[in-house]
């Protein structure tokens, strides 16, 4: 994946660095995770530190505040932050020069493949997780070398103000110029998550998006055809598309389920539809050859319990995969995250490891689907 693929898909996250500074503020209903339990400081008590990898910004101000930090309180057990917009080229770079400095970090699904096969990681070890824990985050989340750290999606969000009599319901709605008039709006940076929108609007069932071979993209560019004269603006950062929403500036727009979350919960009168929504997870690994691999072990088991959890979205406005943080939600927001069943049942996730496999010239079929990309945009 070249450097512009790497830069895009950091975008495709949410802008990283400023993730959702002022959803943190909005949650209003307290749900800090209670991390002082008597059975995390019996279980999971130790010393010494553990270096963790994350995006800077308010996305690790959060991480340290509702999780780390409560961590160390439970634990003895010391966070030092490493931050960057790109952890994959620095651990293969650790790796190679035979020192690796980090414990852990979040990594992106498109490099598990090869990194995994390079050998950068750790078996998970999860002999440290509590009942709850390995209740809550499904089998498929908890992986050999990582565990599912946090989703997010990309959906369709429209303008309550423009649809009095009710809005989209679905991709072939956004379609529909004529049931529905106005401006739309659509991610500019990430082929995948248009295209897929473009399968469902023409019919393409859930379960038949991916693989996205050479046929259902050109047929999803086919259908982008017809909506590109509505689309009044190509957006860049995860904030514009709310809030053009909000300046009236297009009725609707495919969105980052955080960003449109976040202006829900500040008054915004916005709507989400999951339906064909798209789902990316980030993988949390712990780093072969770390200084602490124990600490890290132990701090993975943490994160991922339920309350902790519930404290993550809080901290980061991203929902990691365990089912019972619900409990600990405030309803308004267990009603809006992905993780909530009702939502997940809606989203199709991509596929991560066809994206990144070799087609027979040598290219990714993410590097192929982005180069066709560039071509009809420049149509």
């Amino acid at each position: 994946m070249s450097k512009k693929d790497h830069e895009d898909y950091a975008v495709s996250a949410l802008s990283r660095r400023s993730l959702l500074q002022s959803t943190v503020g909005a949650l209003s209903v307290p749900f800090v995770a209670k991390a002082t339990a008597a059975s995390a400081q019996e279980r999971l008590a130790g010393s010494g530190q553990v270096v963790v990898y994350s995006y800077g910004g308010s996305f690790t101000a959060g991480l340290r505040k509702y999780v780390f930090d409560p961590f160390t309180k439970a634990t003895g057990i010391t966070v030092v932050d490493v931050t960057a917009d790109d952890a994959d080229p620095q651990v293969k770079a650790m790796h190679q020069a035979g020192r690796v400095d980090w414990d852990t970090a979040f990594v992106k699904p498109s490099s598990m493949p090869s990194m995994r096969k390079a050998g950068l990681f750790e078996s998970i070890d999860y002999s440290w997780w509590d009942a709850d824990a390995l209740e809550g985050v499904p089998e498929k989340a908890r992986l050999t070398d990582s565990v599912l750290a946090y989703e997010s999606c990309m959906l369709l969000a429209y303008d309550e103000r423009a649809f009095k009599e009710g809005g989209p319901k679905n991709w072939a709605d956004f379609w529909d110029v004529k049931k529905f008039p106005g401006p739309r709006g659509l991610y500019a940076l990430v082929p995948t998550y248009n295209i897929s929108s473009a399968l469902f609007a023409d019919g393409v069932a859930a379960s038949d998006i991916w693989p996205m071979t050479d046929d259902k993209v050109e047929r999803g560019l086919k259908k982008l055809d017809e909506i590109k004269p509505y689309v009044t603006k190509w957006w860049t950062s995860g904030g514009e598309s709310t809030q053009l929403l909000i300046n009236n500036e297009y009725v609707m727009t495919s969105a980052f389920d955080g960003r449109a979350i976040s202006a829900i919960l500040q008054g915004a009168p916005i709507r989400m539809v999951w339906g064909g929504a798209s789902g990316v997870y980030s993988p949390w690994v712990v780093l072969k050859g770390g200084p602490n691999t124990k600490n890290a072990q132990k701090l993975t088991a943490f994160l991922n319990r339920a309350e902790v959890a519930a404290g993550f979205m809080q901290g980061t406005g991203y929902p990691g995969p365990n089912l019972n943080q619900l409990r600990y939600l405030p309803e308004k927001l267990r009603k809006l995250v992905s993780v909530n069943p009702e939502n997940a049942a809606n989203v199709v996730v991509q596929d991560d490891n066809w994206l990144s496999s070799s087609r027979p010239d040598g290219k990714t079929n993410q590097e192929h689907i982005t180069e066709r990309w560039l071509a009809w945009r420049a149509q």
